[in-house]
């Protein structure tokens, strides 16, 4: 059977994991311009983000604008976009499938075994969020890698990795982790233990027919 302590573990792994995920979404630092060339401005960092683009100047004012259109941003951002939600989503709903099979509670059936095998199919969702998340991720930091190396794009529009790529990809291993801990309850089947029937007992003596 499962430890539970496992699974409590990898229950708060994921849950470290999904608050990860939701932070990297909503945080505009997903890449951020880049000081290359010989004319360098450091008054002002642009970042850009999944929602929205900010401006962060030397005085401490920050000034952010929402992406006016979906259709207007590239394929890799609406990509990026759909995957983390869906990855939010699938995380969020591991979690409570996990929880209902967990050791430590009291929700699902009583039979451990089939709560062991709740509990990995929670695991199972959950590591099946945290690979779209890594798609997501993945997608969107090599979108940004081609656009540096692009020698037809102007340097001061080149843009590196931002803390919010980061953060993502951190929560997103969270979950993998946690996830692979409660995919591990699943159960094993049991060898029927000899003790269990006992042996019948030897003749020593003559049978008679």
């Amino acid at each position: 059977m499962a430890n539970s302590g496992l699974q409590i573990l990898g229950f708060a792994l994921a849950l470290l994991g999904l608050i990860g995920l939701i932070i990297g979404t909503i945080l505009p630092q997903w890449k951020m311009s880049a000081y290359v060339g010989d004319n360098i401005i450091t008054a002002v960092a642009m970042y850009e983000g999944l929602w929205m683009s900010c401006a962060f100047q030397s005085t401490g004012q920050i000034q952010c604008k929402v992406y006016d259109s979906i259709l207007q941003l590239n394929s890799a951002l609406q990509a990026t976009r759909a995957l983390m939600i869906v990855a939010i989503i699938v995380t969020v709903a591991g979690l409570g499938v996990a929880c209902m099979g967990m050791k430590c509670t009291t929700c699902g059936a009583d039979d451990k075994t089939k709560k062991s095998k709740i509990a990995m199919t929670g695991g199972i969702i959950l590591l099946i969020g945290s690979l779209c998340s890594i798609v997501a991720c993945s997608w969107y930091a090599h979108d940004i890698i081609q656009a540096f190396y692009n020698p037809f794009t102007p340097v001061n529009t080149k843009y590196e990795f931002g803390s919010a790529i980061f953060i993502a990809w951190a929560g997103a291993f969270l979950v993998i982790i946690g996830g692979a801990m409660l995919a591990a309850s699943c159960p094993r089947g049991k060898s029927v233990s000899a003790s269990k029937y006992p042996r019948a007992p030897s003749s020593t003596g003559k049978e008679y027919v």
